[in-house]
């Protein structure tokens, strides 16, 4: 019996123990390609040369450095690094260990912010249902997945939501794209009015939403209204891009592809690729300012923020996804992706929905096309799908929830910038078999 605490207590888990490029290997000899990059996290693949030998260097060197005594030359450089290639505004750089911790810097420098400008009725947040942006008690509260909610919500800080901009299921028949991403966007204007546009510290949204909607894209025009309305009633904006940033849609940042800049982005995952755990919050100029000119502390701090090791890591990554010219290739297999998804599933009687953008895809399981209907919950079929999917040696990342928070499945593939078409092929290939096997088991 195995004294970690797993996710599933219950659960037995194969033992991984070594990796090289897509494919991962456990213990018994089986490989698996990652085709859902952990959690779209593996964006170099596994055994990167490169990022192991800059690992190996920094640790040489220095591998921890409280940051209430110094600075460290990685932390600074990958700051530096980010800030040149960051969206028009944003100027300075927090560095923390995951997503979650990214987005609790999110939301607290906010709200530290209206205190240090003397706007201190400033305490709501603003999300969307349907969303995720961590699991701590922070970021659920913002979030939107009540079905991680539930359990805690006694726990909660009070969390107030619009609707998602999840056209498949919410675009009415005689609207345009345009028009419904409009409407839903005003969803934020009738919120913050609601409560009172001097009460509303921030909104905050993921730009593709990964895990609980799979790789739903923003309707055209989407964010522009949001950005406008946060600029309208001086709300901030914070863009989770924990899951869908740092290349995974094709743009290092996915706020590129709607014309937008943040107030406040969280990222992590493709900031490291796994090699080592790293997230960051950026952040615009004006509220790093308001703080030189007030206080000058922000007061928030954890003991492995600015980790020297884990800075070399995530510079040596974006320095080889630069090289490399690695977004090229998102944009070019993810293209062949799409192709090859549509193919296999855009006329399959269950598959309500193929989405996503780069090297991010979801297809929705239904159980009729026609009516849009999801499999009953008690199936379980996202669970059925992953165990199908890696008995054939294939990685993918599957969700329950999707229609409602409770009904739907839907599976998110997230493959490392690396694969090329030959992968993704296979990638199809094994997905589509692991789809109608499970399908037939739970029917």
């Amino acid at each position: 019996m195995s004294h970690l605490l797993h996710r599933s207590v219950n659960g037995a888990y194969p033992v991984a123990v070594g990796g090289k490029g897509v494919m991962l290997f456990d213990a018994e000899g089986k490989s698996y390609i990652d085709a859902s990059g952990g959690a779209a996290v593996s964006c170099l693949g596994h055994g990167h040369p490169d990022i192991v030998a800059a690992m190996h260097a920094q640790i040489d060197k220095l591998a921890y450095a409280h940051t209430s005594f110094f600075t460290s030359e990685p932390a600074e450089e990958l700051a530096e690094h980010l800030i040149a290639r960051a969206p028009k505004g944003l100027s300075t750089v927090f560095i923390c260990s995951s997503g979650s911790e990214a987005i609790e810097a999110c939301l607290k420098l906010a709200r530290h912010y209206f205190i240090e400008k003397g706007e201190s009725r400033r305490t709501n947040f603003i999300s969307r249902r349907q969303s995720y942006h961590g699991i701590t008690v922070g970021a659920l509260s913002v979030g939107g997945r009540m079905k991680d909610r539930a359990p805690f919500k006694e726990m909660l800080l009070t969390g107030h939501h619009i609707a998602p901009c999840y056209a498949y299921r919410d675009q009415r028949t005689d609207e345009t794209p345009e028009q419904y991403g409009l409407r839903v966007a005003d969803e934020l204007e009738a919120k913050i009015l609601e409560l009172g546009a001097d009460t509303v510290a921030a909104f905050v949204a993921e730009t593709v939403v990964g895990a609980t909607l799979g790789a739903a894209t923003p309707a055209p025009g989407y964010f522009k209204r949001i950005r406008e309305i946060c600029d309208r009633h001086g709300v901030l904006l914070i863009l989770d891009e924990v899951m869908c940033g740092m290349g995974r849609t094709g743009t290092l940042h996915a706020c590129e592809q709607e014309g937008i800049a943040p107030d406040l982005m969280a990222i992590a995952k493709g900031l490291g690729a796994g090699y080592a755990p790293i997230g960051a919050m950026l952040v615009a100029g004006k509220i790093v300012a308001a703080i030189r000119q007030g206080s000058g502390a922000f007061p928030h701090s954890q003991t492995y923020n600015g980790h020297p090791l884990a800075c070399a890591t995530a510079l040596a990554v974006q320095k080889v996804i630069e090289r490399d010219d690695l977004l090229a290739n998102v944009r070019l297999q993810g293209a062949h992706l799409e192709r090859r998804l549509k193919e296999r599933f855009g006329n399959h009687h269950h598959v309500g929905d193929v989405r996503g953008r780069g090297h991010f895809w979801g297809i929705e399981l239904v159980a009729d096309r026609a009516s849009k209907t999801p499999f009953e919950a008690s199936l379980k079929l996202n669970a059925r799908i992953k165990q199908a999917a890696m008995a054939r040696g294939l990685m993918v990342y599957p969700m329950g929830g999707t229609a409602d928070g409770v009904s739907g499945d839907h599976v998110l593939l997230a493959p490392p910038f690396i694969a090329d078409a030959a992968v993704m092929d296979t990638i199809v290939e094994r997905l589509g078999e692991a789809v109608d096997a499970a399908i037939a088991d739970a029917l």
